[in-house]
């Protein structure tokens, strides 16, 4: 299969004002990202809320949600809600789910949902899928003027790790984004591609694989190892792909690599590496 052209995202959450999260989502418009994606806990801005704002700041940014846990929403809500920033955003949306990432069980109480075993949150987020592209298609093809700008629906992002979830995302995902350990090595990222391709078969190459960079260069804050559960300096030390190091020109030869050899061509990076990551950005964006 020919590469997938690079795209880039950045995820973000937070923001001291109005004015500054919209700042921020023109300013990697301005650097060539193609998307901005917001995650979904309760410590940060709630991510329907914060990418509307940042699309009506932006012209050509794509915005979506990185991820909603499909278990805490009714399915009808996700749909609600992906159809009104599908419109609101003029058809730039990318609607991401996932079963429910690590942790997620603290903040369920707050949601008055119920976290299930991971069986019935593949489950949940199984039927989720479902029911929201079937809404989504009745919408597009209803007579009310409430329509997806894309038809049937916005793409939809699957967060997945193992084999069920790979499962799930090959048949139902546009994008699967890596949700692995940061301490996964090269070597332990060729092996989930490898067994991702053996659950995909050839509906793998219909898939826009993702993965998401924790940091970007050898100078990183230390308050990174409470949001990553491990010290970054261990990941320099070991060249875990979570983080990308060298010269532009060196990280931007890695991407390449990984891309060639591994089929993964969209890169997502914490937003508070925005701006280190640019000159690669430039190089390889839509390339």
């Amino acid at each position: 299969m020919h590469p997938r052209t690079f795209r880039f995202a950045v995820v973000a959450a937070l923001a001291p004002t109005a004015q500054a999260w919209q700042e921020l989502a023109r300013r990697a418009e301005e650097l060539g990202y193609d998307t901005l994606l917001a995650p979904d806990t309760m410590t940060t801005l709630e991510p329907f809320t914060a990418l509307a704002a940042a699309a009506t700041a932006t012209e050509r940014l794509r915005v979506g949600t990185f991820v909603l846990p499909a278990p805490f929403y009714p399915p009808s809500e996700i749909a609600w809600r992906a159809l009104a920033l599908d419109l609101l955003s003029g058809g730039r949306f990318d609607l991401g789910l996932g079963a429910g990432r690590p942790g997620a069980e603290d903040e369920v109480v707050h949601r008055e949902r119920r976290f299930g075993t991971p069986a019935e949150r593949v489950k949940q987020l199984s039927d989720a899928l479902h029911i929201v592209k079937e809404e989504l298609a009745a919408a597009a093809a209803g007579r009310s003027p409430l329509k997806p700008v894309q038809k049937p629906h916005p793409p939809i992002l699957v967060a997945a790790a193992g084999p069920k979830m790979f499962q799930l995302a090959a048949a139902e995902a546009d994008i699967l984004t890596l949700g692995l350990d940061p301490r996964t090595t090269e070597d332990g990222l060729a092996a989930k591609i490898a067994e991702l391709r053996a659950i995909a078969g050839s509906r793998v190459d219909d898939l826009e694989l993702s993965y998401n960079l924790a940091g970007v260069g050898t100078e990183l804050p230390g308050f990174l190892s409470q949001q990553m559960g491990v010290d970054p300096a261990e990941l320099i030390r070991t060249g875990a792909p979570a983080v990308l190091t060298g010269t532009p020109q060196e990280m931007a030869d890695k991407l390449r690599r990984r891309r060639d050899t591994l089929g993964i061509s969209y890169i997502a990076v914490n937003g508070m590496f925005l701006e280190q990551l640019a000159p690669v950005v430039e190089m390889l964006a839509g390339k």
